[in-house]
């Protein structure tokens, strides 16, 4: 009989480990508690940003890494990868016996989590289920919630949609969204650090003083053919302006190549000394660079997610965060250049928006923990149809 109740964690890309990062550090401060740490993934590759690395500086264990990412920027990678990572992390749960598994958002690799736990009876936690966005994303993320037992959601309509799905609304806790934990502490601090310096990046270096853009444009799954277009749109318009700006490396999904391919033949282009490119940052400093901005580009869900917070003027452009709750920073264009620019003029001038509650008040990491030392852990489903 154990005298805490260890809990697995499963980080499987760059965006998951700020929506758990303060929850990490509450289950390491609970003494009902004890954490146990997976990472995999591309959180594991220095292609993206080799986020394992920034989880290990902020002073958490990494108790497994497991390398299963296969062929990158294919169609068929998305599935092998799960595919491979059911296996390897059946065989971890089988060992170390966890007393719940805890699955992040919406990710791909995320719905291995869920099955490997549930299909071995172990209680299934799932965060920032009930929201809904599109694409594959969306389909993960219901999934998830249906393989889980104890449901952490992020906003008010996300608890009613989960309940709607025939989820146990005594399992059903709205706790906000961990991420706007880490927006909380930094809301009010300026810059402190030069971005060119400390993550170095591509590109020319240039003051960013006077202002300057953040762009980060991920491949859309269910566009995978439209790729190249998309984020072109998108280069002729930062082109066009002229404004400084912060480019940031996609996410690992299908399209990637093709959205990558059009970056690197951006970024070859001799003329453009005021675009630099990052691959990753450290997430205060991430956010940090994002409140001191005139403006974030892309399709990115921490334009809607800790900006709504912050209030930083956002451009939404195309499909990928359809139907998500949003604050009013955020402005939604198409894939169109001109869309693009324009929406970026006008909210270039907006100085801050209000800031948002939408998801969280920045105090989610310690209400999980306190749910996680108390909530029964059953994988018996209770039927609310």
């Amino acid at each position: 009989m154990r005298n805490k109740r260890l809990i697995t964690v499963v980080i499987t890309a760059r965006p998951s480990y700020s929506r758990i990062k303060t929850v990490l550090k509450s289950i390491n401060e609970n003494d009902k508690l004890k954490l146990n740490l997976v990472v995999t993934g591309s959180a594991l590759l220095k292609k993206y940003g080799s986020t394992v690395s920034y989880i290990e500086d902020d002073g958490f264990i990494v108790n497994e890494k497991i390398h299963v990412v296969t062929e990158e920027e294919s169609k068929g990678s998305m599935s092998r990868t799960t595919g491979l990572l059911i296996m390897e992390l059946s065989n971890l749960f089988s060992k170390i016996k966890p007393d719940a598994v805890i699955t992040i958002a919406d990710r791909f690799e995320t719905i291995a989590t869920s099955i490997a736990a549930s299909y071995q009876n172990i209680p299934l936690i799932h965060i920032q289920g009930g929201e809904v966005s599109g694409n594959i994303d969306e389909k993960v993320r219901h999934a998830n919630t249906k393989l889980s037992d104890i449901h952490l959601v992020s906003t008010e309509k996300s608890k009613e949609r989960v309940i709607k799905l025939g989820e146990n609304p005594d399992f059903v806790f709205n706790t906000g969204c961990p991420s706007i934990d880490l927006a909380k502490k930094i809301k009010n601090k300026k810059l402190d650090f030069d971005p060119f310096v400390k993550y170095g990046g591509v590109g020319e270096k240039f003051s960013i003083n006077d202002g300057y853009l953040v762009v980060m444009q991920h491949p859309v799954t269910n566009e995978v053919e439209n790729s190249n277009y998309n984020i072109k749109q998108t280069i002729d318009s930062i082109i066009e302006l002229k404004i400084p700006t912060l480019w940031f490396w996609p996410n690992m999904d299908s399209g990637t190549f093709q959205t990558v391919n059009e970056i690197r033949k951006l970024r070859e282009k001799r003329n453009l000394s005021f675009i630099h490119f990052f691959k990753n940052m450290k997430s205060y400093d991430f956010l940090k660079l994002l409140n001191n901005s005139m403006c974030i580009i892309g399709n990115s869900s921490v334009a809607i997610r800790e900006c709504s917070y912050l209030g930083v003027p956002a451009v939404n452009i195309g499909t990928r965060q359809n139907y998500r709750e949003r604050g009013k920073n955020v402005i939604d264009v198409n894939y169109d250049s001109k869309e693009i620019t324009n929406a970026i003029l006008k909210q270039v001038k907006v100085e801050k928006y209000s800031k948002s509650n939408i998801f969280g008040d920045g105090n989610s990491g310690l209400l999980i923990s306190k749910i996680l030392s108390q909530v029964e852990l059953s994988f018996h489903k209770v039927i609310n149809y």
